[in-house]
C-alpha cells in the first residue's frame, strides 16, 4: 500500500464551488460527463523540468519537448520533435544527462506493476541530431544515464546492464537474475509497493560506480492469480510476502566501471531487516544506506566505503511505535560533505532537523506543534530550505522558507487552501499550484522574492462548467464523537438545502494509516460525490484517529490494533451526524476502496446498525492475508501480535452484519488480493448473511480500463439509490 494513503489508489474527491446564481437552471451531472466526455477533469502542468540554467524549463507538449523562459514564458526552443522520426511513434517520457546535450526518449511502455514499467529507450543527441535505440536486445527498465552522459544503466530480465554510448558497446553487469529468484538494479514486490520507489541502482556522482540493490527472493513464497481471457486461462505467478512470512535477502553492492569488480557492502550481520534507500554522499566514496529493522522501529543509517564495502552507523533513530515511512524518505546531504537534513518525529511531530555526521551533532531547524508535510529543496547558494507544512491548519498546506540555523523563516503561499511549489534548479523562480476545497487548481510562476510574474493556468473552464452543473459548496467542520475525539470533517450539501427535511447520509471513507482525506484542496477528479448531492443526498468525509496532519500521538494511535479505533471514531461520526436535525439516522450509508473498503466491511459488521448500506471496494478483510512491511509496521507480525490481526479482521465478523453490502473486487488485483473478498464471501454465505458482489476480470487494484470505471461507478450509484 502506498504513498499517499498508503493502501492505494484510494477514491479522489471532489469538492465543489459554490453553485451557481440562485435561481439558475443548472444541468445534471451524468456518469457520461464524468467518465466518458471527462468534462469535470482540472487542467495541470505535465512532464516539467527545470534546466540546468535555472532560467527555462521544459515542458512535454503531445509528441514535443519544448523549452520555456521561466521569465517571458515563451516558447525559445522545440528540443526534441518525435514526428520527425519513423522509428517511434510518441512517447511516453524523457529524461536529460547532466549536461542535458542527450535526452532519454521512452517509448512502447508495457506495466509490470503500479509504478514499474518496461520500455523501449532511445538515446537523443541535440548536437547530431541522432535518435538511437538503447539496446536491440529487448525491452529495458530503468534507464539511467551517467553524471557525464557517456554511458546508460539500465536492467533487462533481472540483471544489470551499462550501455557505453560513444562506443555502442552493452555490458552485462550481473548475470544470476531469474524471474521470481534474483531481482539486480530494481526492488522486489512489496519493496516498490511500501517503500515507494522503482529504481533499484544509483551512479556515483563521478559516474564511475553504480551502487545497486540484489534481490534474493527465492525463500519468498508465490502467489498465483488467475488471468482470464484465454481459451486455458493462465496463471500469474509472483513472489509475495504475507504478514509473517518470509522476505527476500538484500544485498547492497557496488560496481567499479574501471576495475569491473562488484564488492558487497557491510550491512550488518541481520538478514531480517529492511533497507528502505541508498543514496550516495557528496563524497563518490562513499555509499548511504538506510537500514530498518523488521519491527521497523528502529532506523540506523550507514556509511559504506564504496571500495572495501566497510562501513559505520552514522545516526540511529529509535521509535515506541515505529518509524513513518515520511523519515527515510528526507534525507538529503548536503555539499559540504559532513551534513544531511533529516526528518524526525523525535519531538512528536515531523520537523527538519540538521545532523552533521562528523561531530554527531543535531540540530533542530523546524519546531512547533504542527507537522512537516513536506521537504523541497535547499537552495546552497542562500542557505534556505523550503517545505510544506500543516503549521496554520491540520487540514491546509502552506510553503515556508527558513534558514539551515533555524532563523529567518518566510511563508511564501499566501492563499488558504493546498499548497504545492515547483522550483528551477538555481531557486529563482517557482511554480506554484493552489487550490481549495472550492477552487480548482491554479498555477502561477513567481520569482525568488514571490512576486507574481505569469498565470501558467487558471483552469478558467473548469470554473465555467461547475458554475453550469451548479457544484455544492464544500464545508469543513469538527465532529465531536461519544469517546471524546474532535474529528476534522466535510461535507456537502445540496443547493436548495432545507435544515427543516432530513437527508441521506452517504460518508467516504479511507481511514488508514498516515493517510488524509479532509484537506481544504481540490482532487484531481470525481464528481461523483456532486452528482449524488445532486439526487438529494448529503455527502460527508471524516478523517479517523490514525490520519495524517495532527501530530504523532493522534497519526499513531492506532498501533498494534488496526480497524479498531477507526471503527469506532466511524459509526460514532455517522451517530453524531445522525442527531442532526437535518440527517436521517436510518438513512445512513458508507463507502471506501482499499483501506476504505475495509474501513466500510467493519463498520457493517461491526456498527450495530449504525449503517443502512455499504459499499466495500477491493478490501482487506483478513490482516493475515496483506504483504510484510505495509502490515507489520502496524501491526507486528501475527506471531507476536494474533489479538490484533484477528479481533480487527471482517472475515471474522461476517454473522455481525447489518445492512446492504455490495462487495468489489477485481480478479487481477496484485496488491490487495481477491482471496480477501472471496474469503470474505464464503464467510458470509457460512453465516446466512445475503449480500450483492461485483467482480472485474483481470482488474489490478485501481479497477479501471476501458469501460471499466464507467461501469463500476454505474453499479456503485444504482445501489445507493436502491437502498439508500
Amino acid at each position: 500500500m502506498k504513498r499517499l494513503p498508503p493502501f492505494i489508489y484510494p477514491l479522489l474527491l471532489v469538492f465543489g464551488m459554490v453553485s451557481a446564481v440562485s435561481g439558475q437552471a443548472t444541468s445534471q451531472i451524468t456518469l457520461d460527463d464524468i467518465y466518458h466526455t471527462r468534462k469535470f477533469s482540472a487542467r495541470m502542468l505535465y512532464g516539467l523540468r527545470s534546466m540546468n540554467d535555472g532560467v527555462h524549463y521544459t515542458v512535454q507538449n503531445g509528441d514535443k519537448i519544448d523549452k520555456y523562459s521561466y521569465q517571458s514564458g515563451e516558447i525559445s526552443e522545440t528540443l526534441f520533435d518525435a514526428t520527425n522520426f519513423n522509428e517511434i511513434n510518441g512517447f511516453s517520457g524523457y529524461a536529460f544527462n547532466e549536461t542535458e546535450e542527450k535526452i532519454l526518449i521512452e517509448t512502447d511502455q508495457e506495466q509490470i506493476y503500479r509504478h514499474s514499467y518496461l520500455a523501449s529507450f532511445h538515446v537523443y543527441d541535440r548536437s547530431s541530431g541522432n535518435l538511437s535505440a538503447l539496446s536491440s536486445e529487448g525491452k529495458q527498465q530503468l534507464a539511467t544515464f551517467s553524471p557525464d552522459g557517456s554511458h546508460v544503466a539500465f536492467v533487462r530480465e533481472n540483471n544489470l546492464f551499462i550501455k557505453k554510448l560513444n562506443a555502442d558497446q552493452e555490458h552485462q553487469v550481473t548475470f544470476d537474475g531469474v524471474r521470481n529468484e534474483v531481482i539486480n538494479g530494481a526492488p522486489d514486490w512489496v519493496y516498490e509497493e511500501e517503500f515507494g520507489f522503482s529504481e533499484g541502482f544509483q551512479w556515483s556522482p563521478d559516474g564511475r560506480k553504480i551502487a545497486f540493490y540484489r534481490f534474493d527472493e527465492r525463500r519468498v513464497r508465490e502467489f498465483q492469480m488467475t488471468m482470464y481471457g484465454h481459451l486455458y486461462p493462465e496463471n500469474y505467478t509472483f513472489k509475495y510476502p504475507k504478514a509473517g512470512e518470509e522476505n527476500s535477502l538484500v544485498s547492497i553492492l557496488v560496481y567499479d566501471l574501471a576495475t569491473e569488480q562488484t564488492t558487497s557492502m557491510d550491512i550488518g550481520d541481520e538478514t531480517d531487516q529492511y533497507i528502505p534507500r541508498i543514496k550516495w554522499t557528496a563524497d563518490p566514496g562513499v555509499l548511504s544506506i538506510m537500514r530498518l529493522n523488521r519491527l521497523q522501529n528502529q532506523l540506523d543509517i550507514i556509511h559504506a566505503n564504496a571500495r572495501s564495502g566497510d562501513s559505520k552507523v552514522v545516526y540511529s533513530e529509535v521509535n515506541k511505535w515505529y518509524i513513518s515511512e515520511a523519515a527515510d524518505n528526507t534525507i538529503t546531504y548536503l555539499p559540504d560533505g559532513e551534513s544531511f537534513i533529516l526528518n524526525s518525529e523525535k519531538d512528536g511531530y515531523f520537523h527538519l532537523y540538521h545532523f552533521n555526521f562528523n561531530s554527531g551533532v543535531i540540530t533542530p531547524i523546524t519546531s512547533g506543534p504542527f507537522d512537516i508535510a513536506s521537504f523541497i529543496g535547499y537552495d546552497e547558494k542562500q542557505k534556505r530550505l523550503y517545505y510544506t507544512s500543516y503549521e496554520e491548519s491540520s487540514i491546509e498546506r502552506h510553503i515556508y522558507s527558513i534558514k539551515l540555523d533555524g532563523s529567518g523563516k518566510q511563508k511564501i503561499s499566501t492563499s488558504p487552501g493546498y499548497n504545492s511549489a515547483s522550483f528551477s534548479s538555481t531557486f529563482k523562480y517557482y511554480i506554484l499550484t493552489h487550490s481549495s476545497a472550492n477552487t480548482p487548481p491554479y498555477v502561477t510562476l513567481h520569482n525568488q522574492k514571490g512576486k507574481l510574474i505569469r498565470v501558467l493556468e487558471d483552469n478558467e473552464k473548469l470554473k465555467e462548467t461547475v458554475a453550469e452543473y451548479g457544484y455544492a459548496k464544500t464545508e469543513f467542520l469538527t465532529v465531536s464523537t461519544r469517546s471524546g475525539q474532535e474529528l476534522n470533517a466535510w461535507m456537502i450539501k445540496p443547493n436548495d438545502f432545507d435544515p427543516g427535511r432530513e437527508y441521506p447520509l452517504f460518508m467516504y471513507v479511507y481511514g488508514g494509516p498516515e493517510s488524509q482525506n479532509v484537506m481544504d484542496s481540490w482532487p484531481r477528479r470525481d464528481a461523483w460525490f456532486q452528482m449524488l448531492v445532486q439526487k438529494g443526498y448529503i455527502v460527508a468525509c471524516v478523517d479517523n484517529r490514525g490520519t495524517n496532519g495532527r501530530g504523532e500521538a493522534f497519526r499513531k494511535a492506532t498501533y498494534l490494533t488496526l480497524g479498531n479505533l477507526e471503527t469506532i471514531d466511524q459509526v460514532e461520526a455517522a451517530q453524531w451526524f445522525g442527531s442532526q436535525d437535518y440527517i436521517d439516522k436510518n438513512r445512513i450509508g458508507i463507502f471506501g476502496w482499499s483501506y476504505g473498503g475495509y474501513m466500510t466491511s467493519l463498520c457493517l459488521t461491526k456498527g450495530n446498525g449504525t449503517f443502512k448500506m455499504g459499499i466495500a471496494v477491493a478490501p482487506v478483510t483478513n490482516w493475515r492475508y496483506y504483504d510484510t512491511i505495509y502490515t507489520e509496521r502496524f501491526m507486528r507480525t501475527p506471531g507476536e501480535n494474533p489479538e490484533g490481526y484477528d479481533d480487527n479482521s471482517p472475515i471474522n465478523f461476517a454473522d455481525g452484519l447489518q445492512g446492504k453490502l455490495l462487495l468489489i473486487h477485481g480478479s487481477g488485483d496484485d496488491n490487495v488480493h481477491f482471496q480477501n473478498s472471496m474469503d470474505f464471501a464464503e464467510a458470509l454465505v457460512q453465516a446466512d448473511k445475503q449480500f450483492d458482489m461485483q467482480f472485474y476480470p483481470n482488474r489490478n487494484h485501481g479497477i479501471s480500463g476501458g469501460n471499466t470505471s464507467y461501469h463500476l461507478y454505474t453499479r456503485m450509484t444504482d445501489f445507493i439509490l436502491k437502498y439508500l
